[in-house]
């Protein structure tokens, strides 16, 4: 299984290159593919039983309907459900956020009936497991990769998160 920090590097490398796609095998059947689309880009883990075509690019796709469904043609209108909303401790610039290294399902908790890994006012160092990403079946546990206070959880437990998108809000220590 890959780590998120060595997923993060793959992802950074890819980035500053020309290469649009990557794939890497590694043991145990893994795959990991990493892909650049204009902007947004999507990495992808899965176990070799999943067939390659499953790939997340349908909620890549999900925003633009919405866009266009607007018959009044306003720009407010059609930009507001894809803009969501900010808490005010969000806009501070004082605090590090801890984001998404894929696409995936946001889980605070390593089960539905036990308790979640961090809340609010809690502290985290570097190693501490903050929540689960689930892709392609898999769980994904993130790391912190920063010391500090848990001021604010950012999505809700369950929910669809993309990649870069900030899960959690931390007062450095």
């Amino acid at each position: 299984m890959y780590k998120v920090n060595e997923i993060k590097e793959l992802i950074r490398a890819l980035d500053n290159s020309s290469i649009g796609e990557l794939e890497i095998r590694g043991e145990n059947k893994e795959k990991i593919t990493i892909r650049k689309e204009g902007t947004a880009q999507a990495a992808v883990v899965q176990a070799a039983p999943q067939p390659p075509a499953a790939a997340p690019a349908p909620a890549a796709q999900a925003p633009a309907p919405q866009a266009q469904a607007n018959p009044q043609g306003s720009q407010e209108a059609a930009s507001a459900p894809e803009a969501p909303q900010e808490s005010p401790a969000a806009s501070d610039d004082s605090f590090e956020k801890i984001t998404s290294p894929m696409v995936g399902t946001f889980y605070r908790a390593p089960s539905p009936d036990a308790g979640p890994y961090v809340k609010e006012g809690d502290k985290v160092n570097d190693d501490s497991v903050v929540c689960i990403v689930e892709a392609m079946k898999l769980m994904n546990e993130l790391e912190a990769e920063i010391s500090g206070e848990i001021v604010e959880v950012l999505v809700e437990n369950g929910e669809l998160v993309e990649y870069g998108q900030p899960l959690f809000l931390v007062k450095p220590a």
